[in-house]
């Protein structure tokens, strides 16, 4: 009489590989994911200054609201800033919202042609920083307005958080040690002749000569240049990476079966 037996060992070297399938494309998934969060972003530079100092800061984007095309950029000014002027450039009609002291509380640039998502499109604006914020980092909230829906970058990460993991983290600039004057009336962190003169200006708009923001991409004339977008690019390889990790684990769950039933 011939007895039949069932072995079951196989099924760990399955399941070995089961988790590693489940771990690489949990570990791809991530790789690609993050850049594709972080391109989503709304970028200020320079994210670093001098106290005492006037600079230019210029607020970037690449991205709508989930898809929809972006129709106005509305930013903060926080403390710490002695006055904002607006940058005039074409294709954007700017707002002021200021305080008891004159010096802006809000600026709004909204745009004469709705921005579509996958374009680069800028607005600046000159930032006096005062010397007491020294040492500090200024957070730049932004609501981003759209054709359907806004979403507001005012994250702010806690004591030891990285901001670039912040579902929607403000834009932030730190603000060094007072800038030293470099014997003519200008102040300059650098030690070389600067264009930052330390003045408060008038609080009024440029006339469209005093830098507006340069670079591929710029928006102007009521069109946004197209620029390189990363966001697709990066959909598609965390799409790509997705069916890799399903098809990995499809074909281990039909060998582990396969094996378990052959053994019997």
């Amino acid at each position: 009489m011939t007895t039949s037996r069932t072995t079951t060992a196989p099924a760990r070297p399955a399941r070995r590989v089961l988790r590693v399938a489940l771990g690489t494309a949990a570990g791809l998934a991530l790789a690609v994911g993050a850049p594709l969060a972080a391109s989503a972003h709304v970028h200020v530079d320079p994210g670093v200054v001098a106290a005492g100092s006037t600079e230019t800061l210029t607020f970037a984007f690449s991205h709508g609201c989930d898809g929809s095309p972006t129709t106005s950029l509305v930013i903060d000014i926080p403390d710490g800033v002695g006055n904002a002027t607006p940058i005039v450039d074409g294709g954007w009609t700017i707002t002021r919202e200021s305080g008891a002291d004159g010096v802006p509380t809000q600026i709004t640039f909204t745009s004469d042609i709705p921005v579509e998502d996958g374009f680069k499109a800028t607005v600046a604006m000159d930032v006096l920083f005062d010397e007491s914020a020294a040492g500090s980092t200024l957070a730049f909230p932004v609501t981003q307005l759209c054709a359907d829906g806004e979403t507001a970058w005012a994250d702010i990460a806690d004591d030891g958080q990285d901001p670039h993991y912040l579902d929607a983290p403000a834009p932030l600039v730190e603000v060094g040690a007072v800038a030293e004057d470099d014997g003519h009336g200008h102040a300059d962190a650098s030690g070389e002749d600067g264009a930052a003169d330390g003045s408060a200006g008038d609080g009024s708009a440029g006339d469209g000569s005093a830098g507006a923001a340069s670079g591929a991409g710029e928006h102007a004339d009521g069109q946004a240049t197209a620029a390189p977008a990363a966001d697709p690019v990066a959909r598609w390889l965390a799409a790509g990476g997705l069916v890799a990790g399903i098809a990995a684990l499809g074909v281990v769950l039909l060998r582990g079966r396969s094996r378990t039933s052959g053994d019997v």
